[in-house]
């Protein structure tokens, strides 16, 4: 079976095209999934900052509640 070379050379731009296709494909995928992971990490930090706001918030309550708990004590 022999080829021409015009048909060498459509199958090498075929192999060419393919191949820049596939690098491509790769590069995206590699794109998206550090794209995911810089998403979840600012989606931890998030959630470790709101927890700790939300822990101190209740401290403070506390703490003032206390306080507003023994002045009333103390009024009566």
């Amino acid at each position: 079976m022999s080829s021409s070379p015009e048909d060498l050379k459509q199958e090498i731009e075929d192999l060419k095209t393919g191949q820049a296709t596939q690098a491509a494909t790769q590069a995206g995928g590699q794109a998206t999934q550090a794209a995911m992971q810089a998403g979840q990490a600012s989606t931890m930090a998030a959630t470790q900052a709101g927890t700790w706001t939300t822990m101190a918030a209740g401290a403070v309550a506390l703490i003032v509640g206390i306080f507003l708990g023994l002045a009333i004590a103390n009024s009566k």
